[in-house]
């Protein structure tokens, strides 16, 4: 019989966390977002340090994103003319996020982790509320027939792109509200300009934290890899559960994550 003590030390149950909450990231992404609320404590878990961990973590995530730029490309082409600037605003916002993460200490950064979990879990919270109140407003905002101004639109977007580079939970949403407080009614219309954006902001994070060396490949492969997985199964779990089950469950995950956060310090 081979004895416990002689197994590497590796070979722990973070693999088995790692893996379980990678799937779950995957199919939460797919069908409710919230993903890195799971995924990124079980990079933490790993014993790497904590911006390495979100690096890894925007990494491994962001193949995923690609699919939905497929899904959204002819709303992508019927709206080139914001979607556009949007892109630009990005990559200029990511890359600035990104850049700012790699310069933050990490002491410094891990006392930031319950904070930034606190803020996503809080903007899910607020998605119906928000929604809400967005849909009284549109009659309001139809009847003015202002087009939208594209430079606001610009510099709050790459404000939203900035927070994306440096950890990036719940900023989907954050770019449908932007749009709508801008006056975008059409909601194909304002999930391809979110699809360019975030992925063009989480893209150009991934390259600077894959040159940076920050990534950290095998844990990054392995999520990459179950992500994927728990996000093509997923397609019967978004039919048979609500999509409020699915948002209650993205944000008790949140605050729980958070709240353990707050007690580990």
């Amino acid at each position: 019989m081979i004895h416990l003590s002689i197994l590497p030390s590796d070979l722990d149950w973070h693999w088995l966390w790692l893996t379980v909450a990678s799937f779950l990231a995957g199919v939460l992404n797919a069908v409710a977002g919230g993903g890195s609320f799971l995924s990124f404590p079980a990079m933490l878990s790993m014993r790497i340090l904590p911006v390495q961990a979100n690096a890894t973590n925007t990494v491994a995530l962001w193949p995923g994103q690609l699919t939905s730029v497929a899904a959204y490309r002819d709303d992508i082409r019927k709206n080139l003319r914001i979607a556009l600037p949007m892109g630009v605003a990005g990559l200029i916002g990511g890359a600035v996020g990104a850049l700012v993460l790699l310069n933050t200490p990490q002491m410094t950064f891990l006392h930031l982790v319950p904070w930034l979990l606190l803020i996503s879990s809080s903007i899910f919270a607020f998605t119906g509320p928000v929604s809400r109140w967005l849909a009284r407003r549109k009659g309001n905002i139809a009847a003015a027939h202002q087009p939208p101004r594209r430079l606001p639109v610009f510099l709050a977007t790459m404000s939203v792109c900035f927070y994306i580079g440096y950890f990036g939970a719940g900023a989907g949403f954050l770019l449908i509200t932007v749009l709508s407080l801008f006056g975008y009614e059409d909601l194909h219309e304002i999930n391809a300009l979110k699809v360019v954006s975030t992925t063009l902001a989480n893209g150009i994070a991934v390259v600077i934290f894959s040159v940076s060396g920050k990534v950290v490949w095998p844990y990054c492969l392995l999520a990459m890899f179950v992500c994927a997985i728990g996000g093509y199964s997923s397609a019967r779990l978004a039919r048979r559960i609500p999509q409020p089950v699915l948002r209650g469950l993205v944000i008790c995950i949140g605050l729980f994550m958070s709240a353990w956060f707050f007690w580990k310090q």
